[in-house]
Parts: structure tokens; C-alpha cells; sequence
């Protein structure tokens, strides 16, 4: 397998850019990928060609180009039993777990950090309304990891996403009301395949930077 992402990008993003939950799958499922490249200050057309916003990352199985961390997470788990269970129930669950990772927690947590990271979260409208749904969402996350060790009975491709959108939040203080989410993501940020994924990316793009 191939996973592209960008040559480089600026300090900020670092260790957040989303070919590490790519990376960790692979890690945690032990399967054999390489890196590849593409440019991060010109978008060019061989670019558009697999991932058509221009964005990362994507990954190359044989014939097949995917895109979209998350339905390339969904693709790794269909290849590893350590990623997703094989019954029917429980691959049911991890799935409705990996798309509420992105449709209902990332919806919510990415506009409240792009103000965060804007200097803009102040005390206004546009801001506490960001807000006020973002703490609707990390209530409802925290009933439900009070009472578990992962969203499935076991670690999944789920975990990888969702500890993922929330670790960004963890990073701008925003689960200090919400110990059940961060005990959660430290748990998570704790597995090897999660630490070598990260210390992977974080090589990546400081072997690019200028002399």
C-alpha cells in the first residue's frame, strides 16, 4: 500500500494532518505501506486526480486510489481483523461509530478550532454558537465513554477517528469539562502504532524543511 500526503507543512498543522490516522491503522494492523509526496504549495493535476479538493491524504491498494480518511479507515478495516470485528453486529457498530466521528463530532469541533486558531474566540455570537454546539456534542460523547473503554468492545478503526477529531479539541483546552473524553483520548494517544504513526509524520515534514 501507498499513502500520499504533503511533502511539508508549516509547523501548526504538524502531528495533526489527517494522514496519521492513515498511518496509525496501518501501524495498529501491521500492514506493510510506504510514503509518498505530493506538493504542498502547488496543487497540481496528477494531485486533483486522486483526491479532488486538493487535500490529503489518499491511499493507493493495488488498483484502487481512495480518498477521505475516513472512508480509507473504513477500507483498512475491511482488510484487518485488528481494525474492525467480523461479526455482523460488531462491524455494524464500529461503523455508525466512524461516520458519528465525522458527521456529528468533527462537524462540530472543526469550526470551533478554525475560530480558535483564528484569535477570533472571543465572546462573540459567532463564537459562543460554535460553542454551545460543540459542548452539546462533547455531552453526549461524555455519557457514552463513562461507561466504556472504546466505542466497540474492542479498539477499531472508530477509536482511531474519533479519538483523533477529539484530540485536536484536547489540544485547544476544550474537554476540561469532560474527564470521561480526555481519559479516552490519552488512552488512545497512548498505543505504540499511535506513537510511532505521530513521531513517522512529524519526520516527514521536518526532513523538508529548509536548511
Amino acid at each position: 500500500m501507498i499513502l500520499t500526503t504533503y511533502d511539508w507543512v508549516p509547523d501548526g498543522p504538524r502531528g495533526y494532518v489527517r494522514d496519521l490516522r492513515v498511518r496509525w491503522a496501518l501501524e495498529e494492523a501491521a500492514i506493510p505501506y510506504t510514503v509518498e509526496s505530493t506538493s504542498f504549495r502547488t496543487r497540481e493535476a496528477a494531485h486533483l486526480r486522486h483526491q479532488p479538493f486538493a487535500q490529503v491524504p489518499w491511499l493507493t491498494d493495488g488498483d484502487l486510489s481512495i480518498f477521505e480518511s475516513g472512508a480509507i479507515l473504513l477500507h483498512l478495516g475491511e482488510r484487518s481483523e485488528q481494525l474492525m470485528p467480523t461479526d455482523a453486529s460488531g462491524r455494524s457498530e464500529v461503523t455508525e461509530w466512524l461516520f458519528a466521528a465525522l458527521n456529528s463530532v468533527e462537524m462540530a469541533s472543526l469550526p470551533w478550532t478554525i475560530f480558535k486558531f483564528s484569535g477570533n474566540a472571543a465572546d462573540t455570537p459567532g463564537f459562543k454558537l460554535l460553542d454551545g454546539f460543540l459542548q452539546g456534542r462533547l455531552q453526549r460523547m461524555e455519557a457514552v465513554l463513562a461507561g466504556r473503554e472504546w466505542l466497540s468492545d474492542a479498539f477499531s478503526v472508530a477509536d482511531i477517528l474519533m479519538s483523533d477529531v477529539l484530540r485536536l479539541v484536547h489540544r485547544l483546552e476544550g474537554l476540561a469539562a469532560f474527564p470521561a473524553c480526555r481519559a479516552y483520548v490519552e488512552r488512545a494517544m497512548a498505543r505504540p502504532a499511535f506513537a510511532k504513526a505521530l513521531a513517522d509524520q512529524m519526520a516527514h515534514f521536518a526532513a523538508a524543511d529548509p536548511a
